[in-house]
């Protein structure tokens, strides 16, 4: 299976930049967070959320998610990618996944901020359409024409 990731995007996917996670409220408003995003295989995304945030909430209602990202010398310079959540995974492996997460953002071993009685829970994110775009975004089709 080929990767929908190209080299560049794959890379800034590789290393521990903060993404923008968006999902959607249910009065169809968007609700957006600041995340440490990671691989999972060739060609899904992982994050990790706690069980009862609006995020998780949102996402298992409705699973359409959307991930942005603009460099740090150049926000022009950015990776949009929409996708849907392919699947949840609770219990110890999320735990183990977000020391994971922990390990590339932080560098420490574990994640250490767990709160009493937290659940972790790890959103798998299958993209369906990936685009990085380099500097000021051309109209669409039947937009705007420069006047004669």
């Amino acid at each position: 299976m080929s990767s929908i990731f190209d080299e560049a995007v794959r890379a800034r996917l590789e290393a521990p930049h903060i993404w923008y996670v968006g999902t959607v409220f249910p009065d169809g408003a968007p609700q957006v967070s600041p995340m440490w995003v990671d691989l999972e295989g060739e060609g899904e995304l992982a994050f990790n959320t706690s069980v009862g945030r609006v995020k998780e909430e949102n996402l298992r209602r409705d699973p359409r998610v959307y991930l942005s990202h603009a460099a740090d010398d150049d926000p022009f310079d950015r990776v949009q990618i929409s996708g849907e959540v392919a699947r949840f995974i609770e219990g110890d492996e999320a735990h183990e996944r977000m020391d994971l997460l922990a390990r590339k953002y932080l560098g420490s071993e574990r994640f250490e901020w767990l709160m009493p009685g937290e659940e972790r829970v790890a959103v798998i994110v299958r993209p369906l359409k990936v685009r990085h775009i380099v500097g000021v975004e051309r109209f669409r089709a039947g937009g705007p024409t420069a006047a004669s």
